[in-house]
């Protein structure tokens, strides 16, 4: 059996839907905290248990049985280490024997200040014993494309990531990858660091946005504690703000940056078009 972590996110979902082409749905786990929320996975034949990543033995009896995992990385920045490892340490008690887990492009070189909790959780898969495939997510497209509406609401795309080169791709793509990595496609003890096809900039994804909607858009490029506080007027937590701000910085000195394609060579086409994930976006 296979089970999928965090099954109910925005990423899980998008690996269940992949998978379900390539497996049965009764060789599927959805390991989420809430099964309610998992309703519609359980009517769909896939096996739903509960656990929480901070819960070491409901995350073993959500675990028995299971042949390989998928550990998508939790969403509680500064908590992630114990709670991953929290899960390694699981899946070896319950006998798993291929872990694949979701970690950060470039963890070992990046500037970025989530790479330690992601650097933190692949020593201890290597440290577990356990057969592993890490695969270092790069950008989402959707950090960005979830800001159209803003953008043509208000007539410009702000950000503080300069003239920096972004190799982000559809968080579908990512997905892709996980289920070859599941579906044995990929070499275990392999790291794969995975990225878009296109670097683009903001001021691209803008001009994009003004071709399709027709409107001109521009890309204005502020300072960081400017767009900080702008995101923290929308609603966002002030930490949130300033580590959104800061990631885009980070981005403007090349930390999202990477050429190598390993991405679309492990899903055997190439990774989603800017056009498509705007229009995307737009149809929301």
């Amino acid at each position: 059996m296979i089970a999928i972590t965090a099954a109910t996110g925005q990423l899980g979902r998008l690996v269940i839907d992949q998978i379900l082409a390539a497996i049965p749905a009764n060789q599927l786990v959805a390991v989420v905290r809430n099964p309610a929320k998992a309703a519609d996975l359980a009517a769909r034949g896939v096996t739903v248990r509960a656990a929480d990543y901070n819960n070491p033995a409901a995350l073993e009896t959500a675990l028995v049985g299971v042949e390989k995992l998928l550990l998508i990385s939790s969403n509680e920045i500064g908590q992630r280490a114990a709670q991953h490892t929290n899960v390694i340490n699981a899946a070896r008690r319950a006998g798993v024997k291929v872990v694949v887990y979701t970690s950060l492009l470039h963890a070992d070189t990046t500037t970025l200040d989530l790479a330690p909790e992601h650097l933190a959780t692949e020593a201890a898969l290597r440290n577990s014993g356990l057969s592993h495939i890490i695969l270092r997510n790069g950008w989402y497209v959707e950090n960005h494309t979830g800001s159209v509406g803003a953008a043509v609401a208000n007539g410009a795309l702000i950000g503080s990531a300069g003239e920096g080169r972004i190799s982000a791709a559809a968080r579908a793509d990512y997905a892709a990858a996980a289920v070859v990595a599941l579906t044995g496609r990929a070499e275990t003890g392999r790291t794969y660091e995975l990225a878009g096809d296109r670097a683009i900039t903001l001021a691209e994804l803008a001009a994009e946005i003004s071709r399709q909607t027709g409107k001109p858009i521009p890309y204005r490029n502020l300072l960081e504690a400017d767009y900080a506080a702008i995101l923290a007027q929308v609603g966002l937590s002030a930490d949130f703000a300033k580590a959104i701000a800061r990631w885009d910085v980070d981005a403007s000195q090349g930390a999202l940056l990477d050429e190598d394609h390993q991405l679309s060579r492990l899903i055997g086409r190439p990774t989603t078009t800017l056009a498509d994930c705007v229009a995307q976006a737009l149809a929301v």
